[in-house]
């Protein structure tokens, strides 16, 4: 019994041991061998990846909030008796408040000028600013997406490169060339390439999507400062026409039919 035992110790020990392939074994041997440039890459696809989700929320719930403030222009915004009463109206950080005020203050700017500056031009400069103000601060960071979308593929790739040649690099040294040992390091190195996709698709996703909130938006705003200056320009006169929704008409309950002997 003790002779088998030892035999089939011996036989193990003599067998060749599988090496683990898998991500985490690919961290731990980084690790291990000190192999800091892979590791490099691999932080620097995180942190893209990070803040590409980051932007994303953020910018998600900027525009949301710039979309809930054109929803509460409405009737009572246009029925006040002034463009100050009206500003009043809306929140004090809403975007649209910022046209209404920097409208009036273009006005009164106008009125202390020395040189001859026509009042048009004046107003609708300083409109067209604070709408390019806006528009800038809701497109901050999209170019940040755009340059993970369009260089993640490539860090991905130069970490395969890398990491091929770390194996190749181990493969001559240890003088094994059998499937096993060049398929398995080969392989792995192949995960950074899909990380790099993996951190770019969703990078250019979100690029596109906020990009085309960003148009609805700033058409909005185009369209809101454009009824500022009417407003302004006709003092009071020229104002949109706000329509009522539809009314259902109610539905008449059905009849009983008679059964019939």
């Amino acid at each position: 019994m003790l002779t088998q035992l030892l035999m089939a110790q011996q036989a193990a020990a003599a067998a060749p041991q599988k090496a683990a392939y898998g991500v985490i074994p690919m961290v731990q041997s980084w690790v291990h061998e000190g192999n800091y440039l892979p590791m490099v890459v691999a932080v620097i696809l995180s942190l893209m990846l990070f803040f590409t989700f980051y932007i994303l929320l953020t910018k998600y719930l900027e525009q949301n909030k710039v979309m809930a403030q054109a929803k509460a222009i409405g009737a009572r915004f246009w029925a006040a008796p002034s463009l100050k009463d009206a500003a009043n109206t809306l929140e004090k950080d809403s975007a649209y408040r910022q046209i209404v005020d920097d409208g009036l203050v273009a006005q009164e700017q106008h009125g202390q000028l020395t040189d001859h500056t026509d009042q048009h031009e004046w107003t609708i400069n300083a409109l067209a600013r604070s709408q390019a103000s806006i528009n800038s601060q809701l497109n901050g960071g999209l170019a940040f997406l755009a340059t993970v979308g369009s260089t993640a593929p490539f860090i991905g790739l130069f970490g395969t490169v890398v990491g091929i040649l770390s194996a190749l690099v181990k493969i001559g040294a240890a003088g094994q060339a059998s499937i096993d040992a060049v398929a398995g390091p080969v392989g792995e190195a192949l995960y950074m390439t899909a990380f790099g996709l993996l951190v770019a698709v969703p990078a250019v996703l979100a690029y596109n999507w906020l990009q085309r909130r960003n148009k609805s938006i700033a058409e909005n705003l185009a369209s809101f400062s454009n009824d500022i200056y009417g407003y302004m320009g006709s003092a009071g006169v020229i104002k949109p026409v706000m329509r009522a929704a539809p009314v259902k008409a109610p539905v008449a309950p059905a009849k009983p039919v008679a059964n019939k002997a």
